[in-house]
């Protein structure tokens, strides 16, 4: 990126990285362990001519937000599990509306309101399936605040490129963690524009059937007719319940992600060449995986990680290559156990998966992943 190393904390160098971005527009309402990206968000929008507001709850929030994406602005909302509860409703409807917007959620210890100042990594499932129905989303996990920085970047890419909510999950641990970061030239960035509809304006389609299954978007004052509706709707917008045009409709919008997923999915695989202990974790677990992955290998157990950047949709083939050799898989996570489902569905049946996993606000050590794959090999 060629930019300025700074002393960074996770939920600033996500805000920054916002900015660099393009994001002009953060609606939002204050929660821990996220309202340190709304404070700097409201501190750097006004320097580039954007827009910070402080809405009266997280409903209100993503409702913003999607109003302003949908007049052409890239933005983005940043929560904790309860506000993300609450924003469900419209992260569906960004999904079906094709909305391009960022909603950063910073994992915190629950259920309810639960353990507002411990992390935890409780949102993996919802972060999915929250909302009702069938419905695209990707989801990023990122494990350092380097890494933070780039993949909200990333993540507005995303967003713009294929017309869909993406959602930036990290642990309360990564949101505060302090880094050095590469802060990015922003001169000399390169980032996404959504793809912008040309041609006939009596012709236009906005939900418009493509070969990347992902329709060109209308921009304001452009003079082109758009209906947006949370309904199922044909190729023009408007409403409809035709099981062959709502199938056809459907059909498109779920599988842009599949038809770009290579693309989409990014991963990180540590010594899984010829692991027989195979780790898969994300966030601050992934990171005590990683030194357990050294530990291991030094007292000659051929162990090795397999961490998913982009968590939804899960890069299944990669998960596969990396599990090929592996007599058993253990999956340490901050919850009673969700991203082990996923691994469990995708694994043979010649390899035993097990769950580690702590529901106390604590994080997952590396001696006890070291302790747990140590018992696998007995």
């Amino acid at each position: 990126m060629s930019g300025n190393l700074e002393h960074l904390h996770g939920n600033h160098a996500c805000a920054l990285a916002a900015v660099a971005a393009g994001c002009r527009f953060f609606a939002g309402y204050p929660i821990t362990p996220s309202s340190e990206i709304a404070e700097r968000m409201s501190r750097e929008l006004p320097k580039v001519d954007g827009t910070f507001i402080q809405m009266e709850d997280e409903i209100a929030s993503l409702s913003a937000v999607l109003g302003a994406s949908s007049g052409g602005v890239k933005s983005m909302t940043a929560t904790s599990g309860p506000g993300f509860s609450l924003k469900q409703e419209n992260l569906g409807y960004a999904s079906l509306a094709e909305i391009p917007c960022v909603i950063v959620n910073v994992m915190r210890g629950g259920p309810s309101t639960g353990m507002p100042t411990r992390p935890a990594q409780s949102d993996v499932m919802q972060s999915r399936w929250g909302s009702h129905g069938d419905h695209p989303v990707i989801v990023i996990t990122p494990d350092s605040v380097k890494e933070v920085y780039s993949e909200t970047i990333r993540a507005f890419d995303l967003s713009e490129k294929f017309r869909v909510p993406v959602v930036l999950m990290f642990d309360q641990l990564i949101g505060h963690l302090l880094e050095t970061v590469e802060v990015a030239n922003v001169k000399k960035l390169k980032t996404i524009e959504r793809k912008a509809a040309k041609g006939s304006k009596d012709k236009f389609e906005p939900y418009a059937i493509t070969k990347d299954a992902v329709p060109p978007m209308a921009r304001p004052g452009d003079g082109m007719r758009v209906h947006t509706t949370g309904l199922t709707h044909a190729e023009s917008g408007f409403p409809t319940q035709d099981t062959e045009t709502v199938t056809r409709n459907m059909d498109r919008l779920l599988s842009k992600l599949e038809i770009n997923k290579k693309e989409i999915e990014k991963y990180e695989c540590i010594e899984t060449g010829d692991a027989e202990y195979l780790i898969v974790a994300i966030g601050i677990s992934a990171r005590a995986a990683r030194r357990a992955v050294t530990d291991l290998r030094q007292a000659g157990v051929k162990a090795g990680l397999f961490r998913p950047i982009t968590l939804w949709p899960f890069p299944e083939d990669a998960y596969r290559n990396a599990a090929a050799k592996a007599k058993a898989v253990l999956v340490p996570e901050m919850n009673a156990g969700q991203l082990v489902l996923e691994i469990e569905r995708l694994t043979s049946d010649a390899s035993q998966v097990v769950g580690l996993n702590k529901i106390d606000g604590e994080a997952i050590a590396p001696a006890e992943i070291v302790a747990k794959i140590e018992e696998l090999v007995k």
